[in-house]
């Protein structure tokens, strides 16, 4: 049996069919419709920029007879899944001071700054941040345009060491945690419901959030020279806490309905364990390395570890001086 809601919803649609033909046409072609829903790729999105940053994590100094080092950090982050799409630049300065018996102490700080954007995206509008949403859902949607920005600012401290002697000779190792705060502003998309019971209805669903997380993270590497270059394969885990769930406001005819997934008996996604994996090359006389492969292992494990996730870049330069 209907519920009165979605009876309303079926009269709003038969009364304004010629509205939602019209409003059809003026958004142009729209993608085929994404497997997953807005809310599951909404937060992947960021979730993997996040990898992106402690992939990036200026916390790697070279071995070297220096009392003080430096590294500067660039680099670039974008993801898209169907039409939608978080990209923008990363930075993070390292400060590093070498200690004795190979162990290194490090201070660093980050700021990425990224953009939302997309362009009449087409999949389920689905809402588990909220009940009793006067809506028919899950439900064929398109999204007309996102937009909004996402601002990931930290600072932290580590420890490392280059083991000289024993079977582990070569290796080191790097350990610590940072503090960092998401900042999701207006990170929104008008949407139009574009098929069942409540077809035609249209509002504004809404991932702005505002939170912060401690991360311990810890890692090993292994320097290999060639010559006056570097090659550095590394492995590190980050693990974000505490986990959060997914905050989300929905407006449309008549309301506007806001909460947490994990308020309302859903699971917490924002902070999931997040292992990394790089390979440096470096040129030992400018100090300039490339992390070529996160580049690789981000563009082809993330879309495994992330469903939705149809292209993912993560580029990063350093220069340690």
């Amino acid at each position: 049996m209907s519920s009165p809601s979605t009876h309303v919803a079926g009269r709003r649609v038969k009364q304004g069919r010629p509205v939602v033909l019209a409003l059809l046409g003026c958004c142009g072609p729209v993608t085929a419709a994404g497997a997953h829903d807005i809310e599951f790729v909404s937060e992947h999105l960021v979730e993997v920029a996040m990898d992106h940053r402690y992939a990036a994590l200026p916390v790697w100094p070279s071995e070297t007879e220096a009392r003080w080092q430096f590294t500067a950090q660039a680099g670039y982050s974008a993801t898209r899944t169907g039409e939608l799409e978080l990209s923008g630049p990363t930075f993070s300065m390292g400060v590093h001071r070498s200690l004795d018996r190979g162990w290194m102490l490090s201070g660093f700080a980050f700021f990425d700054d990224l953009q939302f954007s997309g362009h009449n995206d087409h999949r389920p509008l689905n809402v588990e941040f909220v009940a009793n949403v006067p809506l028919s859902l899950p439900a064929d949607a398109v999204f007309t345009s996102l937009g909004g920005s996402s601002r990931d600012t930290g600072l932290g401290m580590s420890v490392s060491r280059f083991i000289e002697a024993g079977r582990l000779a070569g290796w080191r190792w790097t350990a610590g945690a940072l503090w960092q705060r998401l900042e999701l502003s207006n990170y929104s998309s008008p949407y139009l419901v574009l098929a069942g019971p409540s077809a035609g209805a249209t509002g504004i669903i809404d991932y702005s959030l505002s939170c912060s997380f401690t991360t311990p993270f810890g890692g090993v590497s292994r320097p290999i020279a060639v010559g006056r270059w570097t090659i550095e394969p590394r492995l590190l885990m980050a693990v974000p806490l505490p986990t959060r769930g997914v905050q989300g406001r929905i407006t449309g005819d008549g309301f506007d309905l806001s909460g947490n997934s994990a308020d309302n008996g859903h699971s917490k996604n924002y902070g999931n364990p997040s292992p990394v994996i790089g390979i440096v090359v470096r040129y030992e006389p400018w100090g300039l390395e490339v992390d070529v492969g996160a580049a690789l292992t981000e563009a082809l494990l993330e879309p495994v570890w992330h469903e939705g996730v149809d292209q993912n870049i993560a580029l990063s330069v350093a220069w340690q001086f």
